[in-house]
């Protein structure tokens, strides 16, 4: 039985846990290649998990030589790129606009809105030139649709993003290069970990997630079934969207 991403190339950063973790491995049982991106070792253990269809990079997703870098490894392994997962991102912490930083507010924007953009801008590009389109996946987070799921810097960079996806979707026109964002809700991931602890150590696990209908929290594989869609041929006609998945 075919996989829905049979034969394809594909990129994820943020690969070294949570929703990059799943995804990579998700998108590798489903016929694809990958080349995982982070900065934590623990990508390393990733590619160790999904064996010899990925190939894992410590680096920062928001540097651009190291975006470049990664794009052009992807290219010397494999010769094209079908897919780019932007999936990077940290969380900046809940202090207020009052108490927030400059260099806050600056390294937040750096890894979730800049290192998308860079995502774009060197696989974006390998892709439209190629001519045979793709497919773009940027995370950003409900957190950019609406107040209170992140604090200031982390917000504002994921509303960025919502934008960039729909920016990008157009200014690929005629390529077949589609970019679309996922905005998750409060998922189990590294970066949201803490909360996941606090909540285990109160007894209060009940508690994550009580404001959506479903009642609960999400795991990264369920963020990774909609990423295997987008990426998919499945989602052809699915373009410079902002699909919340929150429950």
């Amino acid at each position: 039985m075919n996989g829905a991403l049979d034969g394809k190339i594909a990129i994820i950063t943020g690969a070294g846990s949570g929703i990059g973790r799943a995804s990579a491995i998700r998108f590798a049982a489903e016929g694809a290649k990958v080349v995982l991106g982070d900065m934590a070792a623990s990508v390393h253990d990733t590619a160790a998990i999904i064996g010899d269809a990925a190939m894992a990079v410590q680096m920062d997703a928001g540097d651009e030589a190291d975006v470049a870098a990664l794009v052009a490894k992807t290219l010397e392994l494999h010769g094209h790129i079908d897919i780019a997962f932007a999936n990077a991102g940290i969380s900046g912490g809940m202090e207020g606009i009052f108490d927030n930083t400059v260099e806050n507010f600056t390294s937040v924007l750096r890894v979730n809105l800049i290192g998308p953009w860079l995502m774009v801008k060197h696989a974006g590009k390998v892709m439209a030139d190629a001519g045979n389109g793709g497919s773009i996946i940027l995370t950003a987070s409900v957190a950019g649709i609406r107040s209170g799921a992140g604090g200031p810097p982390y917000s504002a960079s994921k509303a960025g993003v919502i934008n960039l996806a729909k920016v990008s979707a157009q200014q690929l026109s005629g390529t077949n290069v589609r970019c679309n964002a996922i905005c998750p809700g409060l998922t189990e991931t590294g970066m949201t970990k803490p909360t996941f602890d606090y909540a285990k150590k109160k007894g209060v696990t009940d508690k994550i997630g009580r404001l959506n209908p479903l009642r609960r929290g999400a795991q990264p594989e369920e963020l990774a079934n909609v990423a295997l869609f987008l990426a998919s041929d499945q989602a052809s006609y699915v373009n410079g969207q902002a699909i919340a998945v929150d429950g």
